[in-house]
C-alpha cells in the first residue's frame, strides 16, 4: 500500500503497519517540554513513579515563556523546570542563550525530517516543515513519553493542499495558511494530517514553511507536513545533531481529499477578531485603527520576518498612538538582525526590541492588552482574550501588514506604506 508523508513517516518508527485509523505504538526521537508545561509533566513523572529520562539527549526543557522571569511565580516555575533537567542531565539552554521552542529547535538541529517530535504545546507541529511528524501533547502525556520514549497514535487520515500559481512579491506564508484557514476553517482538518504541496511550496524558503506548519494546528491538524525536498535538506543538514533518514510519500497515496489554493491573484491578509478563520484581504478592512503591533512568535519571528518588517520601517516612524513590540525568536536571529541592521532600524523607527520569549502572543508579558485595545499580531491565534483582557482584540497578519499598520496607524496593506519606493 502506498503511503502519505505521515504514514510513511510513523512506520519508521511502528512495527506495525500504520494503517489510517488504526492505534499504532511508536518511538519517539525527541520530547521536550517548556517552563510553563514542564513543572506539570516533571509532577506526574515522578508521581507515577518514574526515576530516569528514556534517553536524556532526546528530551529537553526550553525556558521561553514567562522568560525572562515576569514574577516570582514565573521564576519558580523556570526554576523547577531547570532543576529537573540539570538533574536528569536533559537538553537545557539557559534564558539568554534559548530561543522560542519552535525556532530554537530546528535550529540547533534537534527536528529533523523523518523523525517523530512530541512537545508539550500546541505548536510543535512547526517541525512538520522539515518532514518530521511533529506534534503537540499534554504535560501527563509529556512525562509517561520522558519515561518510556514511546506513545501511541491513531494513525490520521491526509489532506493534500496545494499552493499553486505565481505568488506576488509581497505574499508569505502568513497569508498563505490564512488563506487555507479561510477554505476550511478552525476544525476543517481535525486530527488530520496536512500535507503541503504545489508549485508554490517548491519555491518557498524554509521561514515560509516554518509559519505554515506552525498554523497547521488552528485548522484542528494534528501534524503539518512538507517533503523534505532539496531547500529543507540543504537548511538542515548542516544544523543536524544525529543523524537521520528522511522520509518522502509514495506515488499513488491515499489522500481523503486534495485542496488548491490559487496564490496568483492574492494580496496580503489578515485575521480579524476573534478566529483565525475570520480572513479578509488587509486592503478590505476598511479604517480599523489600532494601538499596538506585535512583529515575532514562533510563527513569524524570524529573519525573514524581520528583513521584511524592517523594509517597511527603514526610513519611517511607528505612528504616534500605536506601541510597536519586536522580538527575534531565538538567539540566532537576533545577532543576525542585529549584524543585518534590523535591530537599528526598528529602534530608529520608535519599535521596543526585546529579547526572544513568547511574552505577548500568550498575553504573558511584554506587551499585555488593556481592554478596547486591539492589537495587529505575527502570532498565531486571535480568541477572546489572547493577547491580555477579555474585552482587547488581535488582528493576525504577517509582518509585512504588521509594519505596514505601525506606521499607519490602522490595519493597513504595506502597498499603502511602500507606493513611493
Amino acid at each position: 500500500m502506498a503511503m502519505t508523508l505521515a504514514q510513511a513517516i510513523l512506520s519508521r518508527k511502528s512495527d506495525k503497519a500504520p494503517e489510517e485509523g488504526t492505534l499504532c505504538r511508536v518511538r519517539v526521537d525527541l520530547a521536550f517540554a517548556n517552563d510553563i508545561t514542564g513543572p506539570p509533566a516533571i509532577r506526574s513523572f515522578k508521581e507515577m513513579g518514574a526515576e530516569k529520562v528514556f534517553d536524556p539527549a532526546r528530551c529537553a526543557v526550553l525556558p521561553d515563556h514567562f522568560t525572562p522571569n515576569k514574577d516570582i511565580a514565573a521564576a519558580e516555575q523556570a526554576k523547577e523546570a531547570r532543576d529537573f533537567a540539570l538533574e536528569q542531565g536533559m537538553l537545557y539552554w539557559e534564558q539568554g542563550r534559548v530561543g522560542i521552542e519552535h525556532a530554537f529547535l530546528p535550529e540547533q538541529g534537534h527536528i529533523l525530517p523523518g523523525e517523530i517530535i512530541l512537545g508539550a504545546d500546541s505548536h510543535t507541529c512547526t517541525g512538520g516543515a522539515l518532514g518530521a511528524f511533529a506534534t503537540g501533547v499534554g504535560s501527563t502525556d509529556l512525562a509517561a513519553l520522558w519515561a518510556l520514549g514511546e506513545t501511541w497514535f491513531r494513525v490520521p487520515s491526509t489532506i493534500k493542499v496545494r499552493f499553486e500559481g505565481e505568488k506576488p512579491e509581497n505574499i508569505g506564508g502568513k497569508d498563505l495558511i490564512l488563506a487555507l484557514l479561510s477554505l476550511i476553517g478552525v476544525q476543517g482538518a481535525r486530527y488530520k494530517a496536512l500535507e503541503f504541496s504545489g508549485e508554490v511550496v517548491e519555491r518557498l524558503p524554509m521561514d515560509d514553511r516554518f509559519t505554515i506548519a506552525n498554523m497547521a494546528v488552528e485548522t484542528g491538524a494534528k501534524a503539518g507536513l512538507f517533503a523534505p525536498d532539496k531547500t529543507a535538506l540543504d537548511w538542515v543538514t548542516p544544523r543536524a545533531a544525529r543523524s537521520f533518514e528522511p522520509a518522502f510519500p509514495e506515488r499513488g497515496a491515499p489522500y481523503e481529499k486534495e485542496i488548491l489554493v490559487e496564490v496568483s491573484e492574492m494580496t496580503p491578509l489578515v485575521a480579524l477578531p476573534h478566529s483565525p478563520a475570520n480572513v479578509r484581504p488587509a486592503l478590505e478592512v476598511g479604517p480599523m485603527p489600532v494601538d499596538q503591533v506585535f512583529i515575532g512568535s514562533c510563527t513569524n519571528g524570524r529573519l525573514t520576518d524581520l528583513e521584511q518588517a524592517a523594509r517597511v520601517l527603514r526610513g519611517r516612524e511607528v505612528h504616534p498612538s500605536v506601541r510597536c513590540v519586536v522580538i527575534p525568536a531565538s538567539r540566532e536571529i537576533f545577532a543576525d538582525a542585529l549584524r543585518l541592521g534590523f535591530i537599528d532600524t526598528f529602534i530608529q523607527a520608535g519599535a521596543v526590541v526585546c529579547t526572544p520569549t513568547c511574552g505577548p502572543c500568550i498575553g504573558g508579558h511584554m506587551g499585555i492588552l488593556a481592554k478596547g485595545e486591539r492589537c495587529v499580531s505575527t502570532s498565531n491565534r486571535n480568541f477572546v482574550g489572547r493577547m491580555g483582557d477579555a474585552g482587547s482584540e488581535v488582528v493576525l497578519s504577517g509582518p509585512l501588514v504588521a509594519a505596514a499598520s505601525a506606521v499607519a496607524g490602522r490595519v493597513a496593506d504595506p502597498s499603502e506604506v511602500l507606493a513611493n519606493d
